[in-house]
């Protein structure tokens, strides 16, 4: 916060005047049940993805509207799967009936691409966006078959797989943002699956020790074995020299990763740019987190504070600027 309050109002004004954290990102949506639609999906982004909330929040009103649209039906699909599997693991439902649900709710997407609105508070936002932006129905349903693969996958054996499942759960998302970002150049379309994929090996490093909890293994079978660690002693939570010598492996290959997006934000529509590299930004510094706790993962989970979020804006403004 102290870098905030050094830098001259005049400095960082452009990007705030155009923040829109009063009501009007929403209120300005004048029928009804499109705008309570929004509202529900603005609260669903704010809950679950506060790093990527705050970044939003930089975009024009237009724009934050339809990103909050997009987090929503992605977060939806994720907690459809992640509630059928704890479902299943109770006998409430078998695996079959998973699946006719996830493809009911294939097909109403389906019917909102066509023209045809369901009942659906995100599929009605989504349906609005769809007015304005151009987002490929076979991303969404690359997401769909994407978190899909946790219901029967568990294990993944060499980072060519971890690399799928993150394009599909991850850059997939990138991809269709990008659509509502704006670009200048295609080339833009390949960075962002970068920073998917980036931000997907995060996710999985800080949570190593929660997916434990699920019987999951994201981390590559063969690059375990490499570093000379067994599941037994994920399981066993052994924070050893091999495991810090993994860790450190897997956290520069993410920071790759960020780098090779960062070649993508000067391609971004100039009103899109600052958002997208605070995200970028703060994401990534999840990594470094991971570092300063002494790579325990298994049972700290690395995250920022606001304080810590909010610090990096002067920096970021100036460097979103050049």
């Amino acid at each position: 916060m102290n870098g905030i309050l050094k830098l001259p109002y005049t400095m960082i004004r452009p990007v705030y005047e155009r923040t829109s954290f009063h009501k009007s990102v929403i209120d300005e949506v004048h029928v009804p049940h499109l705008r309570d639609a929004y509202k529900i999906c603005r609260s669903i982004t704010r809950e679950h993805a506060k790093t990527f909330y705050l970044a939003t929040r930089f975009l024009p009103n237009k724009k934050q509207r339809s990103i909050f649209a997009i987090y929503a039906l992605c977060r939806f699909v994720d907690d459809l799967v992640d509630e059928a599997e704890d479902l299943i693991e109770n006998n409430q439902l078998t695996h079959d009936e998973i699946i006719s649900m996830i493809e009911s709710w294939k097909s109403k997407l389906i019917d909102t691409y066509n023209g045809r609105v369901h009942d659906h508070t995100i599929l009605i936002a989504l349906a609005d966006t769809l007015k304005t932006y151009h987002i490929p129905l076979s991303h969404c349903l690359e997401l769909i078959e994407g978190v899909s693969m946790d219901l029967t996958k568990k294990r993944y054996n060499n980072f060519d797989e971890l690399y799928t499942y993150s394009y599909k759960v991850a850059s997939v998302v990138g991809l269709m943002t990008s659509e509502i970002f704006g670009y200048s150049d295609e080339k833009a379309l390949q960075y962002a699956v970068d920073l998917g994929i980036a931000m997907q090996l995060t996710n999985i490093l800080r949570d190593i020790g929660e997916d434990l909890t699920k019987g999951r293994i994201y981390l590559p079978a063969d690059e375990l074995k490499e570093f000379g660690i067994t599941e037994e002693d994920l399981f066993n939570h052994k924070l050893d020299e091999n495991f810090i010598e993994f860790m450190e492996f897997q956290i520069k290959r993410a920071e790759y990763y960020y780098n090779e997006a960062d070649k993508g934000i000067p391609l971004l529509s100039a009103d899109s740019r600052y958002a997208v590299y605070l995200a970028r930004q703060n994401y990534s510094r999840i990594l470094n987190k991971i570092r300063k706790n002494n790579y325990q993962v298994f049972t700290q989970r690395a995250y920022l504070s606001t304080a810590e979020k909010l610090s990096l804006l002067p920096k970021i403004w100036w460097a979103a600027k050049r």
